[in-house]
């Protein structure tokens, strides 16, 4: 099944803007696929490069303004697959944006890391950066009934959201390919970087957070076990975020002594990678662990919703050192949003030092009865 991506409409809408439309994501969450489709859409002129072909770096290296307009002729919409493997490629766009009238630049990548650290100074003011996820919870929902989204919570807890995943029938099919990808793609990006060649300490980093779900996280602690100094950890984790493996979560405080700020908690931006880590695709009612799971899913699958609706915020744990705890706080536009994550549907007291320190925030419960209004419909 073939599902409309939301950032479709967001870029198409954008190509007449004469900035620099960068899409950025994890490997295989199609983004290859959505430059197609946008290509098919327009019904206009467009040269299309691939950064990984040898051909494009000749055809786009050293060259003048006068060749680079002789290249893109009369098309006025320029699309780079994989961009952040063009050397200098955001000196390369800022020239071609400045001086050749009614130009767009629609670039993919995902390293993260690469594209902003080659465009965020020669861009600065002339790029819309655009963030694509593995498919989110309203994009499932467009092509899914009630009674189907619920009969496939299951599925979506265990094996995530890559689009391939979900062409292949049998568990055991999603499961191989989760697999494969993970061998084969979730370090790539970082292990071309230079000094950054050992994946089984990446793999070991990941193993740890991956059953640390909704826990703090100490880098000094990780460290210790897996032999690294805390800096190397705090770097490998900067990286994974960076190329959409997992984000962290800070500690909300305001008021109180007492609370927790300084403590991170750390997510996967994908379950069915958080379960290739476990080593377990066993189905939720031979699992431990299915409060985990629903967190990381939950957490995960509202951040790509916050991305689809423009939320202009920032996301929180709270806790006190006296153990009284909310798993997740929204602050926006100077209001509070508090949330607590229960699997099954339970009555759940306010705590007490929030509601007394922050009396006008809101609190709820999120469950499986009410979790599809948190996430969107």
């Amino acid at each position: 099944m073939k599902y409309e991506r939301y950032l479709f409409k967001k870029v198409l809408s954008s190509l007449d803007s004469g900035k620099a439309l960068m899409i950025v994501g994890p490997r295989r969450v199609g983004k290859t696929v959505l430059l197609k489709l946008l290509k098919k859409s327009t019904g206009r002129e467009i040269l299309s490069l691939n950064g990984e072909d040898p051909a494009t770096l000749s055809l786009l290296a050293g060259k003048t303004l006068l060749q680079y307009k002789q290249l893109l002729g009369t098309a006025r919409i320029l699309m780079i697959d994989e961009a952040q493997k063009i050397p200098n490629i955001g000196s390369i766009i800022k020239l071609m944006l400045d001086e050749i009238e009614g130009l767009t630049a629609v670039l993919t990548g995902s390293s993260a890391f690469d594209l902003h650290h080659q465009f965020g100074e020669p861009l600065t003011g002339r790029k819309k950066t655009f963030r694509m996820y593995p498919l989110t919870f309203s994009e499932f929902s467009t092509h899914e009934t009630a009674l189907e989204t619920e009969s496939l919570l299951e599925e979506k807890l265990l094996f995530g959201g890559y689009p391939e995943v979900w062409q292949y029938e049998t568990r055991e099919e999603k499961s191989d390919y989760l697999i494969e990808l993970s061998n084969d793609y979730l370090y790539r990006d970082i292990l071309t970087l230079d000094q950054i060649r050992n994946a089984k300490k990446l793999q070991d980093i990941l193993r740890l957070l991956s059953l640390q779900i909704g826990k703090e996280v100490s880098t000094e602690k990780l460290g210790r076990n897996i032999g690294l100094a805390r800096l190397t950890v705090d770097k490998y984790l900067d990286l994974l975020e960076k190329v959409f493996v997992i984000f962290p979560v800070t500690g909300f405080s305001r008021n109180l002594r007492k609370e927790i700020a300084k403590s991170k908690r750390w997510y996967f931006v994908d379950n069915g990678i958080l379960n290739t880590l476990l080593g377990d695709f066993r189905p939720l009612s031979q699992r431990n662990d299915v409060g985990a799971l629903w967190e990381n899913y939950l957490v995960s699958e509202r951040v790509k919703r916050q991305s689809e609706t423009g939320f202009i915020g920032k996301n929180y744990f709270w806790r006190t050192y006296d153990q009284q705890e909310i798993d997740w706080v929204e602050e926006s536009a100077g209001k509070l949003d508090a949330f607590e994550i229960k699997w099954s549907k339970q009555k759940v007291k306010t705590p007490t030092a929030w509601r007394k320190a922050y009396p006008d925030a809101t609190f709820s419960v999120i469950h499986q009865n009410n979790y599809q209004s948190f996430l969107g419909t």
